[in-house]
């Protein structure tokens, strides 16, 4: 019989790739949504037989942050963590035979904006605002549960790269000469190979002594100067106008989202992870936008 492994909120560019890799590897592949006929938010004894027998309970649901924090985007972002989170949990409370891991999306955002050393898990320092407001009270739903037969493990999940999510807009950027640094181009940008996290998954569920708060980080994070080198490198495009503050302030306004998503120093390292003996399939951003980028670079 298959195992059967369930993501909630299995939808979007991260959701999509784990859910393919996982019926590759030969799970049965249970999505919860908004919009399923089958497993939807709005029917909570849906949820319960989704999850019932489950090898692995993965949540992703979130309204995406790429929008304006006007008082009723920030209510939606906020809600549809918590809400979704704590409903997961008394879900498998009502379950007879519950997952045996249950991994729940956090952000590497939670750190305090930091150019002046590296975030890990014993020693980082939280932030303040409302992205990690929100963080707080996302991991805080989470941990309420006492769950006896459930590990829990919250991933602190740095930017995703692949083929689609955020690469698309610095891809179109780079395309169009744009490539060039982000404000003062000091900022830390932290991210992680959307396969890297699909591994790190893997590696928790089959390392059963794992459970509490990872970053979910690449272990070589770069500034936004050589990130946007390395894009343009990789893409065989020479030059990148730069892009100041006061033009990503003028601009996030125009596409509807926050300078934040940018301007932010993001400087996480994956301590615990390492320590535990990962290693990672993409280190470094050379190899991850080799992987990326090769296509586009291939078709010209």
């Amino acid at each position: 019989m298959k195992k059967k492994v369930v993501l909630a909120g299995g939808t979007g560019f991260i959701g999509q790739y784990l859910n393919d890799r996982f019926a590759e590897a030969g799970y049965d592949v249970k999505v919860i949504s908004r919009g399923s006929k089958i497993h939807s938010w709005d029917r909570f004894d849906s949820i319960v037989e989704a999850i019932e027998g489950s090898d692995m309970l993965i949540n992703l649901a979130g309204k995406s942050v790429n929008c304006r924090y006007n008082e009723k985007n920030k209510a939606e972002i906020f809600s549809s963590r918590t809400d979704t989170t704590e409903m997961l949990g008394k879900a498998i409370l009502q379950c007879a035979n519950p997952p045996s891991l249950w991994i729940n999306s956090s952000t590497a955002t939670i750190y305090r904006h930091a150019e002046d050393r590296a975030m890990t898990e014993e020693n980082g320092e939280i932030g303040s605002g409302f992205s990690v407001d929100v963080a707080k009270a996302w991991e805080k739903s989470f941990f309420s549960f006492d769950l006896p037969n459930t590990r829990q493990a919250a991933l602190r999940i740095a930017i995703v790269l692949g083929d689609g999510g955020v690469m698309t807009p610095y891809r179109n950027l780079a395309k169009f000469g744009l490539g060039g640094v982000q404000g003062s181009g000091r900022q830390m940008f932290s991210w992680i190979h959307v396969e890297d996290v699909y591994r790190i998954i893997q590696f928790i569920r089959e390392n059963e002594h794992l459970r509490g708060v990872f970053n979910t980080a690449a272990p070589k994070p770069i500034s936004n100067q050589e990130f946007m080198s390395e894009v343009r490198k990789a893409m065989n495009i020479k030059f990148g106008l730069p892009s100041p503050k006061w033009m990503l302030e003028m601009g996030a306004v125009f596409i509807r989202t926050e300078t934040e998503l940018v301007l932010k120093s993001r400087w996480v390292i994956p301590e615990r992870l390492e320590r535990e003996g990962f290693t990672f399939k993409y280190p470094d951003m050379k190899s991850a936008l080799g992987e990326i980028l090769r296509k586009e670079v291939q078709r010209g």
